[in-house]
């Protein structure tokens, strides 16, 4: 079992003792520090935190339930979470994301004893189904010298993260790839050949430098089975590698993906309630575990922090996704997010930075 121990308690306790007298036959009694330990092992309760490091730069403060000011990734392994999810870009405009910024996140993690995923979006900005961008600097490579940037550029992140003593768990190639990545010459739906030439030359790479790292290729609506069978049966026939198959679920209607309950519908446009998208996923799981022979990982999930049936959501989620043979984990995107950051009204804390009873979802047993 992993276990971490807040030692620098005790440190501060040792501080905190007012010694009055030093000769042998009075010396100072110091009381024994406690050990607060974290079992951050078994089904993986995640939080995807990229946007912390910009969100702290720009003066937001994060505080437990009784108000006190607290470290983000601190107060998050406390309400529950044993794992952390950030993004990679290769060249952003304002810095946050590209190696630097992930190298920092993710020390802060490791010395918190967390396990990490990677998510390389291979992109300078947002890679998704409706993105998927190639980075400015590979704008006019051919398709071999793109496969070579992919290797290249997982190889130097995960590197500089192995030699700080990082440890990598998952690595995620390509974020919410369910046309392909690198378009247009690794668009699924015109070259799905050239998709799963891709996504080897990232398996391969990230293999190379963490062997007992687990790949994912990762896809939106998890509710949505054939999204599925389509991409992984034209990968499979390609020859494409993949360790774990990663799925999103936004349940609901929000048709900018920018505000909270004046736009979003617990209702999808096929009339499906957020139970039904739920109960549609966590079948999905069991048909792809037994279809591919490969475990899964919901890697991106979330609603609205002030939907009143928030709490009940999560919770029914993670309950039934721990019953299925072959489940990794859960991963809430960016549960940190509150006061509207960036438009974004699907975290986990309230508008005064405190988090929100969702989190008991995610709760030790």
């Amino acid at each position: 079992m992993k276990k971490i121990k807040n030692w620098w308690m005790g440190l501060l306790l040792l501080a905190g003792v007012a010694i009055t007298s030093c000769n042998d036959d009075d010396k100072p009694v110091f009381p024994e520090a406690p050990e607060e330990t974290y079992d951050m092992t078994g089904f993986a309760r995640g939080a995807d935190v990229s946007w912390l490091t910009e969100m702290e730069a720009e003066g937001r403060t994060f505080y437990d339930a009784d108000g006190k000011e607290r470290e983000c990734m601190s107060l998050l392994r406390e309400l529950g979470m044993n794992a952390i999810r950030l993004r990679v870009w290769v060249n952003p405009a304002d810095g946050w994301c590209n190696q630097n910024d992930v190298i920092a996140k993710a020390w802060r993690a490791h010395n918190l004893g967390y396990r990490l995923m990677i998510d390389f979006h291979y992109s300078d900005t947002w890679a998704d189904p409706g993105s998927q961008t190639k980075p400015a600097a590979w704008e006019n490579y051919t398709f071999d010298e793109l496969r070579q940037a992919v290797t290249t550029h997982t190889t130097e992140v995960l590197t500089a993260l192995k030699n700080q003593g990082i440890d990598v768990e998952w690595v995620q190639v390509g974020n919410e790839t369910s046309n392909g990545m690198l378009w247009d010459e690794g668009m699924a739906s015109t070259n799905m050949a050239n998709f799963a030439a891709l996504v080897n030359a990232g398996y391969d790479a990230a293999k190379a430098v963490y062997p007992d790292a687990q790949v994912i290729i990762h896809l939106d609506r998890g509710n949505e089975l054939t999204h599925y069978t389509w991409i992984f049966n034209g990968l499979q026939e390609n020859g494409a590698k993949w360790d774990i198959i990663g799925m999103s679920l936004y349940p609901g209607e929000d048709p900018d993906d920018s505000n909270g309950l004046t736009e979003w519908n617990p209702v999808d446009e096929n009339g499906q309630t957020w139970q039904e998208q739920n109960d549609a996923c966590i079948a999905n799981m069991q048909s792809l575990i037994d279809t591919y022979q490969t475990q899964v990982m919901v890697c991106e999930i979330g609603v609205p922090w002030n939907y009143e049936q928030a709490e009940a959501f999560y919770t029914d989620f993670v309950t039934k996704a721990k019953q299925v043979d072959g489940c990794l984990g859960v991963f809430a995107w960016e549960p940190e997010c509150y006061g509207g950051w960036n438009g974004y009204q699907k975290g986990m804390f309230d508008d005064t930075g405190k988090p929100t009873a969702s989190f008991n979802a995610f709760a030790r047993d």
